[in-house]
C-alpha cells in the first residue's frame, strides 16, 4: 500500500508542469534565435554582451560546426569574421582561442582568452589566466590578471597573497605593499602579513608606516591580552620560538630598530622596556615607568663583576632577565639619546659577550660611538672585531684606523692602513688616507708616491660594459606577453645631454666680453672730471656706462658663489674642469710637490675681472651708488652695494669696510639713519675694542631729530650695552672670555645668568651680523683684548640716557658689576671736558624733574662739572670761548636766572661780530635765538625784532 502511495505521489511530480509557462520559454527562444521581436516574461540572470544579429548567429554556428568538423583553419577564419563584425561576441574569442591550444599554440592561445575575459567578467576564469601567465613567465601579465580577480572578487585572499608574492619575486614593491595592506585590511594585525610587509616598506624607505603599524599590532595584542600572553615569552628562559599569531620579542626588536632608525630613540627605549614588561607576563608593573633609568633589568649584585652602578630613588632594581639582543637596542637608544653612562652600562654587559656570536652587536656600538665622536670607546671594540679574522673586515680596519688618528696615534693608523693596502692594494681611499697621514708627519716623499700610485690606477681604469639580458629572450618575451616584461633591476639610462658651448667657445665670448668690459671702463673714466663739473650730458652717458658695467659684475655667478671661503679664481680655474673623482689626488699632489722642492710660495691670487682691477670695480660701485643716491634712487644704491657686499672677490675686512661705509654714506645722505646704524653695528662687531667703530658711529648720527631716534632706539642701546660689559669683562675677569673662533670675537663663557640675560636682550637679529669675511690667518687670530677701562663707550652709553632724558640713569644707574656710566666715565678719564659737559647737563636735567629729591644738590654738582668743563677747555681761541660761555648761558637759561643767561649769550654775539659771522655762525645762531627768547619772555620785543633781522633772517 506505502509503494502505491509513493509511486503515485512521483508521478505526480513528474507530470506537474504549467504549461503555458512552458510555451513562453519555447516561444522567447524563437524570438531569440530569429532575432524578431521581443522576450516576453522575466529576466533569466545577467546578460553578457550585446544582443547578437541573425548573422552573427549564423556565422558562429558554421563556425562551431567547422571546429566540431575538425577544421581547424576554416574554424578560426570564420570566428575572425565574426570578431570583425562584432568584436564584443565573447564566444568567438573563446572558439578562436580554443582552436590555437588545438594547435599546440598556447601563447597566442593566453593571448586570446585574456581578450575574451574581459567580456565575460568572471573572477575564476581570470585566476586561471593569471596562473597560466605565471607558468609561462609572463609576469607582468600575470599581476594584470591577479589585479582583475582582486577587482571582481574583494574577498579573494589568496589571490592577493599571490598577487604580492610574485610582485617581490620581480622586484616591483609598489605592487606587492599595495597587495599586503589590502590584505592587511581584511585582517587586522596579523603577523605574517606584517613579517612580509616590513623588508617592502623598509626598501621603499617608508620607515614611519612600518613604526606605525608594529606599534598599533603591540597596541592591539596588549589590549587583547593585557596581563601579557598566556605563557610568557622570554627568549632568555625558553628556546622556542614566538607564535606567529602573536607579538614576539623578535618583532619588539624590529620596532625599536624602527625608531632607532627615524632617531625616534625616546620611543625605542620605550618600546623595549614595555615590550619585554609584557611579554614576560609582568604588564601590571607600571610604576617602572617613572625610572628614567633601566634599573628594571640591571644584573643581579653578584654578576655585576667590574661594573659600578650607583641608583638613586626609592625604586629599587628589578634585576629582571634581558636578552642581550634588547639590552643592545637599549644601548644604541642611549648612546644616541645623549645618556652615555647608561648606554656604557648597558654596553658593558653586552660586550661582555662572545664576539663570535655577536659581532653585528659590537660593531652597532662602536658605530654608535663613533658617530657622536667618543672615539676612546670605540677604538677597543673595534680593534677586538679586526683581531679575529672571523669578524675583521676591510671597514672594521678603516675604523680603527681613523679613531686612532683622531686620537693622536698617527703611527699607529698609518700602520693600520699599511695593513689594509698590503691586504687590497686597488684601495685608493686607503692610500689617500696614508698620504694624509704622511703629510701631517711632515714625510711627503712617501705620501707622494701613494699618491702617484693612486693617479695611475685612476688612469688604468676601465669600464666594464654592464651585462643585459640577450636581445632575444627579451624580444621573445615581449612578442608573447600582452604587457612590457620588463626587470625592475634595469639601470636607467640617461637621457641625452643639452647642447651646451665648448670650452674654446666659452673662452672666445670671455674674451670678447673682457674687450667690451675694457672699453667701458675707459669711458666711465674719461666722463667722471667732465661729470664732477656738472656736465648734464657726460651725467647721463656716465650714468648708462656705469650701469652696464655694474650689471654685467653682478650678473656673473662665479663672483657669487655660495660658498665664500674660498676667493675669485678667475673664470676658468684649472680645478673646474677635472674629473670629480680625481681632484682630492691632484691637490694633494700640488701641495706635497710644493713641500719636496721647498716652495713656500702660495697660490697667485686674481686680483681682476676682465681686465679691471677689483679696487677700480669697487670705486665704480661707489660712484654708481652715491649718484643714484644724489638723484633720489636710494633703494637702488642699497641694494648694488649689498650685492656687492656677497661677492667672493670683496672678502677681506678692508673691502668689506669699505662698502660698508659706503652704504652707511649714502643712508645718511637719504636720511636712513636705521641703515646707518644697522652698518655702523656690524662693523662694531668686527673690530671689537676698537674705538674708531664708535667714532664712526657718532659721526653718522651727528644731529637733528631723526638721528636722535635712531641714536635712543633700543636695539642700539641694547647692543652698546652688550658691548660694555665686554669691555668691562675684558679688563676685570678677562679668564671669563672665551675667543669664538667662526663669529672672530670674545664672547663671555657660558654661565646661567649672563647667557639668559643676553637670550633675553637678543631681539634684533643679532645673529645675522657676522664677523669680517678674510681669509688670511692673521684675521683668524684673536684679537687683543683691553687691559684698561674705555671711557668711550662708557660715555656713549651716558650720552644715548641723556638723549632719552634718563638723567637718573644717565647719571647713577646701577648696571651689570655695579658700574655706572658718566660718573665712572668721570673716573676713567677726569680731564675730559666732554665728560664733565656730559655730566652737567644729566644733573641739571635732573634738578629740573619733579623726582628729584636733592634739587639743591643736583645743580650745584651740575655747576661744578661745568666749571670743570670751562677749566678743561679754556684756551685763547675765541671760537672756544663762544662754545664755553654759550654753554654756561645755556645753563642759567634753564635754571632761570636770565639776567647771568643774557651776559653770556650777549658775549657769545659779540665774539661773532669780533671773529666774523661765519666762524662762529653755529653757536651765535643757536645764542640769539634763544636770547630772543628770554627778550620775548621779558617784554623787550624791540631787542628781540633786532636779533632776529641781524642773526635769523636769511
Amino acid at each position: 500500500m506505502t509503494d502505491d502511495v509513493s509511486n503515485a505521489a512521483m508521478l505526480h511530480r513528474e507530470w506537474d508542469f504549467n504549461i503555458a509557462q512552458q510555451d513562453a520559454e519555447f516561444r522567447d527562444d524563437l524570438r531569440e534565435a530569429s532575432g524578431i521581436g521581443k522576450k516576453k516574461g522575466k529576466k533569466r540572470g545577467r546578460q553578457h554582451g550585446p544582443v547578437l544579429s541573425h548573422q552573427v548567429r549564423a556565422l558562429i554556428g558554421e563556425g562551431n560546426q567547422a571546429y566540431v568538423d575538425g577544421n581547424i583553419p576554416e574554424a578560426i577564419q570564420i570566428m575572425q569574421e565574426v570578431i570583425r563584425i562584432e568584436p564584443r561576441a565573447a564566444s568567438a574569442w573563446s572558439v578562436i582561442a580554443q582552436c590555437y591550444e588545438d594547435s599546440n599554440e598556447p601563447k597566442k592561445a593566453l593571448q586570446l582568452r585574456i581578450m575574451a575575459a574581459h567580456l565575460r567578467h568572471d573572477a575564476d576564469e581570470w585566476e586561471r589566466l593569471a596562473v597560466q601567465s605565471r607558468d609561462l613567465g609572463y609576469n607582468q601579465q600575470a599581476i594584470y590578471c591577479y589585479s582583475k580577480v582582486y577587482s571582481l572578487d574583494p574577498t579573494n585572499v589568496d589571490v592577493l597573497w599571490d598577487r604580492a608574492s610574485l610582485a617581490k619575486e620581480i622586484n616591483d614593491l609598489r605592487v606587492a605593499r599595495h597587495s599586503l595592506l589590502a590584505i592587511l585590511k581584511q585582517f587586522p594585525h596579523d603577523m605574517t602579513v606584517l613579517t612580509e610587509l616590513r623588508p617592502i616598506l623598509i626598501e621603499v624607505s617608508d620607515l614611519p608606516l612600518c613604526a606605525s603599524l608594529y606599534q598599533a599590532a603591540l597596541e592591539h595584542y596588549q589590549t587583547v591580552q593585557p596581563l601579557g600572553p598566556a605563557q610568557p615569552i622570554d627568549p632568555s628562559l625558553t628556546d622556542q620560538p614566538s607564535p606567529n599569531q602573536i607579538f614576539g620579542f623578535i618583532d619588539v626588536l624590529v620596532l625599536a630598530d624602527l625608531y632607532n632608525t627615524m632617531a625616534e630613540y625616546d620611543h625605542a627605549i620605550q618600546i623595549i622596556r614595555k615590550g619585554c614588561r609584557w611579554l614576560q607576563g609582568r604588564a601590571n608593573q607600571r610604576f617602572w615607568d617613572g625610572c628614567v633609568d633601566d634599573r628594571e633589568y640591571d644584573l643581579p649584585r653578584e654578576e655585576w663583576g667590574n661594573l659600578n652602578i650607583e641608583r638613586s630613588g626609592d625604586v629599587q632594581p628589578g634585576h629582571y632577565p634581558l636578552d642581550v639582543n634588547a639590552r643592545h637596542r637599549l644601548t644604541i637608544a642611549r648612546i644616541k639619546l645623549g645618556e652615555v653612562e647608561e648606554g656604557k652600562m648597558h654596553a658593558s654587559i653586552v660586550l661582555a659577550q662572545d664576539v663570535l656570536d655577536y659581532a653585528a652587536l659590537f660593531g652597532e656600538i662602536a658605530d654608535s660611538y663613533f658617530e657622536h665622536e667618543m672615539y676612546a670607546d670605540a677604538r677597543p671594540i673595534y680593534e677586538v672585531l679586526g683581531a679575529d679574522p672571523a669578524t675583521s673586515s676591510l671597514y672594521v680596519l678603516l675604523q680603527v684606523a681613523v679613531c686612532r688618528r683622531m686620537l693622536g696615534d698617527l703611527q699607529e693608523a698609518a700602520e693600520v692602513y699599511k695593513q689594509v693596502i698590503d691586504a687590497d692594494q686597488t684601495n685608493n681611499d686607503a692610500k689617500m688616507k696614508l698620504a694624509e697621514l704622511y703629510e701631517i708627519m711632515d714625510e711627503p716623499r712617501k705620501a707622494l708616491e701613494l699618491v702617484y700610485q693612486v693617479i695611475d690606477s685612476r688612469k688604468r681604469r676601465t669600464h666594464q660594459p654592464e651585462a643585459t639580458p640577450a636581445p632575444g629572450t627579451i624580444a621573445q618575451l615581449q612578442g608573447a606577453s600582452l604587457f612590457e616584461e620588463k626587470s625592475r633591476n634595469k639601470a636607467k639610462t640617461s637621457a641625452p645631454g643639452k647642447s651646451r658651448l665648448t670650452l674654446v667657445e666659452l673662452k672666445a665670448l670671455e674674451e670678447q666680453r673682457e674687450q667690451e668690459v675694457i672699453l667701458g671702463y675707459t669711458r666711465v673714466e674719461d666722463l667722471w672730471p667732465r661729470m664732477l663739473h656738472g656736465d648734464a650730458e657726460a651725467e647721463r652717458e656716465w650714468m648708462i656706462e656705469a650701469e652696464k658695467l655694474v650689471e654685467m659684475f653682478r650678473e656673473t655667478r662665479n663672483l657669487f658663489v655660495t660658498t665664500r671661503d674660498y676667493d675669485f679664481r678667475g673664470m676658468f680655474p684649472k680645478r673646474k674642469i677635472q674629473r670629480r673623482d680625481g681632484t682630492d689626488e691632484d691637490r694633494m699632489v700640488s701641495r706635497l710637490e710644493l713641500n719636496a722642492k721647498d716652495e713656500n710660495q702660495a697660490s697667485e691670487k686674481v686680483d681682476s675681472f676682465r681686465g679691471v682691477t677689483f679696487s677700480s670695480w669697487l670705486r665704480i660701485f661707489m660712484q654708481y651708488a652715491f649718484v643714484l643716491t644724489k638723484r633720489g634712487d636710494y633703494d637702488q644704491a642699497e641694494e648694488v652695494l649689498r650685492h656687492v657686499l656677497l661677492s667672493n672677490a670683496y672678502r677681506n675686512s678692508d673691502s668689506q669696510n669699505t662698502i660698508r661705509i659706503a652704504i652707511i654714506t649714502c643712508a645718511v645722505r637719504a636720511g636712513k639713519f636705521s641703515v646707518a646704524v644697522e652698518q655702523c653695528r656690524k662693523i662694531i662687531n668686527t673690530h671689537q675694542f676698537n674705538n674708531e667703530a664708535f667714532r664712526l658711529l657718532l659721526v653718522s648720527l651727528a644731529s637733528g631729530h631723526r638721528p636722535t631716534d635712531s641714536f635712543v632706539s633700543s636695539t642700539l642701546q641694547k647692543h652698546t650695552l652688550r658691548e660694555l660689559r665686554l669691555h668691562d669683562a675684558s679688563v676685570k675677569t678677562p679668564e671669563l672670555m672665551k675667543w669664538n673662533v667662526v663669529g672672530r670675537r670674545y664672547n663671555l663663557s657660558s654661565s646661567g645668568k649672563e647667557e639668559q640675560s643676553k637670550a633675553d636682550e637678543e631681539v634684533d637679529e643679532e645673529a645675522d651680523i657676522p664677523g669680517s669675511m678674510d681669509s688670511n690667518t692673521t684675521e683668524k687670530t684673536a684679537v687683543r683684548m683691553p687691559t684698561k677701562n674705555n671711557p668711550i663707550i662708557v660715555t656713549l652709553y651716558g650720552q644715548m640716557s641723556l638723549a632719552a632724558k634718563s638723567y637718573q640713569s644717565a647719571i647713577c644707574k646701577l648696571v651689570f658689576l655695579s658700574r655706572i656710566y658718566l660718573l665712572h666715565a668721570y673716573d676713567y678719564c677726569p680731564e675730559d671736558p666732554v665728560v664733565c659737559l656730559s655730566l652737567a647737563i644729566a644733573s641739571l636735567g635732573r634738578a629740573m624733574q619733579r623726582q628729584s629729591d636733592n634739587r639743591h644738590h643736583m645743580i650745584a654738582q651740575g655747576m661744578a662739572f661745568l666749571s670743570q668743563y670751562r677749566t678743561l677747555r679754556k684756551s685763547s681761541d675765541d671760537e672756544v670761548s663762544a662754545e664755553v660761555d654759550y654753554n654756561f648761558g645755556r645753563a642759567f637759561h634753564q635754571l632761570g636766572l636770565h639776567t647771568h643767561a643774557v651776559s653770556h649769550y650777549e658775549r657769545v654775539l659779540e665774539i661773532a661780530e669780533k671773529r666774523g659771522s661765519e666762524q662762529c655762525a653755529s653757536v651765535a645762531k643757536e645764542a640769539a635765538y634763544n636770547l630772543s627768547l628770554i627778550y620775548v619772555t621779558t617784554g623787550a620785543v624791540p631787542l628781540a625784532d633786532k636779533l632776529y633781522r641781524r642773526w635769523l633772517s636769511i
